[in-house]
């Protein structure tokens, strides 16, 4: 079992979030995997056929210090950080991400978010909702969940399957759709093992399957609904996602160029491995990769937190964008980076920014959209949204809407038997689509 753990980062509010990965295992609740591949078939499926690798920003990242720098503020706001050109013109990013700036035609920065919530959760950049929003019922499915409960398992071979959705982060949650559609975590937790134990080969797997499909043929018989050809197809699916090792060959990071891996600023970077996971996944067939980047809960240090931080994002996030360019698949995959909020304007006595939902950034490239610009502006101090105000809502209706899911007209029914649209606030980001 290959095993790596990532760095810990406490939040102001006192609580430790781990990243953590331990490969070789797959859960989601305890369900066995058969049962979860079955549930995940149940919908019907528009699906335009793109992905999304969401990275969340744990923390609160400062939009003041990466998007929408404000050289001619006062000092006590405008911080330590240089603006830098793009290739577009007008659009200026943080000095620390040069290579970011190289490919200013390829990404989009939303510099005018509203409608976020002071909360420490991956909730908002995962869901599009407050952490509270039906808590009562199990709260908002992350945007994983969704695409499971829509679109069903991803064929990657013609001998295996892909999990839809792939949580690497631990912290994402399915919400009121139930841990059915938990996104799958390869960690210590999961009790289905991605490649075959030890001590049963190929041959003896096949006949305990004989042994199995002996017993279904005689249920089958009185079986009126055809439920149990449905089960055989799930088993069979199951048993093809592990002996393929497909899914365990992506999470094996070794089987990369090293002068790739360098490329992601591995191995000084600890956390460039997750962009190199989820580009991997995504190419075994999974439709959502999902992790997070913790420390950017910035009270105190502020700029020397983030002059280090930063030129990692702009290693990992050039390096994914050119290798799925590279192989084709940049258009097919939207690349969503985001936090829970912005930060204070106003730098506080420990060289700190506080937290600020009144306005924050979202960083978006791939999917097929429009890129090459930038989107919306805080005011002078970057204090409220004041030019092209984006609810994070409008963020999420975009991206379903690149996935062929229509917001306007796409419900899921919760524990109650009610309708939820997927966001309350539907209006699509002409400037993308």
């Amino acid at each position: 079992m290959f095993e790596w753990t990532g760095q810990n980062y406490a939040h102001c509010d006192g609580m430790a979030r781990r990243d953590f990965l331990k490969i070789g295992a797959l859960s989601a609740g305890g369900l066995t995997l058969p049962s979860i591949l079955k549930a995940e078939s149940q919908a019907g499926s528009n699906a335009t056929g793109k992905s999304i690798i969401n990275i969340i920003l744990s923390g609160g990242p400062s939009h003041t210090d990466m998007f929408d720098l404000k050289p001619d503020a006062p000092k006590e706001f405008r911080g330590d950080f240089r603006p830098i050109a793009t290739k577009v013109p007008g659009f200026d990013i943080c000095e620390h991400m040069p290579i970011l700036a190289g490919m200013g035609d390829r990404i989009t920065a939303i510099r005018s978010i509203t409608g976020m919530n002071n909360e420490h959760s991956n909730a908002q950049s995962d869901t599009g909702w407050p952490l509270k929003s039906l808590e009562s019922l199990g709260g908002r499915p992350s945007v994983g969940s969704v695409m499971s409960k829509m679109f069903g398992p991803a064929q990657i071979t013609k001998t295996g399957s892909a999990p839809t959705f792939v949580d690497l982060s631990g912290g994402t949650r399915p919400g009121f759709l139930g841990q059915v559609f938990a996104g799958y975590r390869p960690d210590s937790t999961g009790k289905a093992n991605l490649t075959l134990n030890r001590n049963v080969s190929r041959s003896r797997l096949g006949n305990r399957q004989e042994l199995l499909s002996g017993f279904d043929t005689l249920r089958r018989d009185i079986d009126g609904s055809g439920m149990m050809n449905a089960l055989d197809s799930f088993t069979e699916r199951a048993v093809s996602l592990i002996t393929s090792g497909d899914v365990a060959r992506a999470l094996d990071t070794n089987q990369e160029d090293p002068r790739r891996l360098q490329r992601y600023g591995m191995p000084e970077d600890r956390d460039a491995s997750k962009f190199v996971l989820s580009r991997r996944l995504i190419e075994a067939g999974a439709r959502c990769v999902s992790f997070t980047i913790g420390g950017w809960d910035t009270h105190s240090k502020n700029f020397v937190s983030l002059s280090k931080k930063l030129p990692n994002i702009d290693r990992a996030m050039s390096a994914l964008i050119e290798d799925l360019e590279i192989r084709g698949r940049l258009d097919d995959t939207i690349i969503m980076m985001s936090g829970e909020f912005g930060r204070t304007p106003r730098i506080n006595g420990n060289a700190g920014r506080d937290h600020w939902p009144r306005a924050a950034s979202f960083f978006l490239a791939g999917g097929g959209m429009k890129h090459g610009q930038y989107i919306g502006a805080t005011n002078r101090l970057g204090e409220v949204a004041q030019d092209r105000p984006v609810h994070i809502q409008q963020v999420f209706a975009t991206v379903y809407h690149q996935l062929g899911l229509d917001p306007d007209s796409i419900t899921l029914a919760d524990p109650n038997g009610r309708p939820q649209y997927l966001v309350d606030n539907r209006q699509l980001i002409e400037e993308l689509v």
